[in-house]
């Protein structure tokens, strides 16, 4: 017998009188003709149901479908959305089991919108916090401390590398949504700046961070790390993002020129003063930023450095001129010989390049400013870079007549060999004796041109 229709009880079609007066309880009333398979019931709290009841294609078993509630739903918009569903089961779908269907891809698609605007909300100063946080710095956990990737220091220059490009540059943009472009015009802003190693420090960094995010599950999984993607577009363009050997070495004329331009230059105060002492120690930028009064002893003219590049501290001499300029310097500073006037911290060494190729390029527009500055660039001499004081100051002792191994002495370079074997004398009595003679050699050549 056909399920849609059963001609012993129902003669004549459903009515929208017969469905109006049902009551609670009242028998199931059943359409016939082209309309068979809709009924409608009435439950024990008089809500009139549509419903439309067959045997499925798909499993061969008699199931029902909701079509609506009456009066919302009328006898005529029912007897419409039959004809639909009829026309589905027809075909061979079972409309019940479609439905289903179409409900769990509908919950599947909100759960992947929710997760897209997870992945959206995660911006690229979230992504770098996740990497220096739960990777490259100490942290603790449940009480204990677990150590990270880094040494401190190591922690420190991490954070401020991708604190002061990528996160200053792409910061509040979502993680996900930053393109290989993105990341390249970010890296060439830094190339532009005269800063190729910081470029290169940056764009490792980050591609770094986007890995272990990616490894955490933080993207989707054809999300494709677009700082990877900038670095071999970068190599492709053959963009160097490493130093050149440095070579470059003032002559003593370029020197007077430049001790005479300094002053009135555009450079800070505290950056002139860091040029100033890297001149008289020979000591790298970086270790002089970082320099504490807690470590200088103005009595005996020793600056003790307990961290520098190889991992030696040694006690640094000082001459009379540096002295002299400490103790006019300890009136105006606490704790930093150096500091920034902002934080008071040390002073960052990566702001002297910044402001050399600033007063260098004045006309360049960096980072959406235009810089100005009452006096630019000394465009009598060449190039030069802060570095490059620290060879000029190595290269001026050996002219002046200092032995090599003094001078190696003075810059604090770990002697080879076997020669570094066995000659552990540190050579602090010479180093002040020549420190001095080459000071008092930059006064005189500054003398000599008044």
């Amino acid at each position: 017998m056909n399920v849609e229709q059963n001609t012993k009880t129902v003669t004549k079609a459903l009515s929208a009188r017969a469905v109006e007066t049902m009551k609670p309880n009242d028998k199931v009333k059943i359409d016939i003709g082209e309309n068979s398979g809709l009924r409608v019931k009435c439950g024990k709290g008089g809500t009139k149901t549509f419903f439309y009841r067959y045997r499925s294609p798909e499993v061969d078993a008699l199931v029902q479908i909701k079509i609506g509630n009456y009066p919302d739903t009328s006898l005529a918009e029912a007897r419409v959305e039959l004809q639909k569903l009829k026309t589905i089961r027809r075909s061979g779908i079972c409309p019940k089991a479609e439905l289903v269907r179409q409900k769990k891809d509908a919950a599947t698609k909100r759960n992947l919108e929710k997760i897209s605007d997870i992945i959206d909300a995660f911006t690229v100063k979230d992504l770098v916090n996740l990497y220096l946080i739960e990777s490259i710095e100490d942290r603790v956990i449940d009480g204990k401390r677990i150590r990270g990737a880094r040494k401190p220091k190591g922690q420190a220059e991490t954070r401020r590398t991708l604190e002061a490009d990528a996160v200053r540059v792409l910061g509040d943009r979502s993680a996900a949504k930053i393109t290989r472009k993105d990341v390249v015009e970010m890296i060439m802003g830094i190339v532009h700046r005269g800063a190729n190693v910081q470029a290169g420090n940056v764009i490792r960094e980050l591609s770094a961070a986007y890995e272990f995010a990616i490894g955490l599950g933080r993207f989707n999984d054809d999300f494709a790390n677009p700082a990877f993607l900038a670095k071999a577009s970068l190599r492709q363009a053959k963009i160097k993002l490493t130093c050149n050997k440095g070579k470059r070495v003032l002559s003593d004329n370029e020197l007077t020129k430049l001790l005479d331009w300094l002053p009135g230059s555009g450079f800070s105060t505290t950056q002139k003063n860091i040029i100033r002492f890297t001149l008289w120690t020979g000591c790298r930028t970086g270790e002089v930023c970082l320099a504490a009064w807690d470590d200088v002893d103005l009595e005996k003219a020793v600056w003790h450095m307990r961290d520098s590049k190889n991992g030696a501290e040694r006690h640094v001499q000082l001459s009379d001129q540096a002295v002299c300029f400490l103790k006019q310097l300890k009136l105006s500073t606490d704790k930093y010989l150096f500091p920034s006037s902002r934080t008071g911290e040390p002073l960052q060494q990566k702001s002297l390049t910044e402001t050399k190729w600033q007063l260098k390029n004045p006309s360049r527009i960096t980072n959406g400013r235009r810089y100005k500055f009452n006096q630019v660039w000394i465009n009598t001499i060449d190039d030069w870079a802060p570095h490059d004081l620290r060879r000029t100051v190595r290269t001026g002792l050996s002219k002046l007549g200092c032995r090599s191994e003094v001078a190696e002495a003075v810059l604090g370079h770990s002697r080879k060999g076997i020669e570094g074997t066995y000659d552990l004398h540190g050579y602090e009595a010479e180093c002040k004796q020549w420190l001095q003679i080459w000071s008092d050699h930059m006064d005189n050549l500054l003398m000599e041109k008044k």
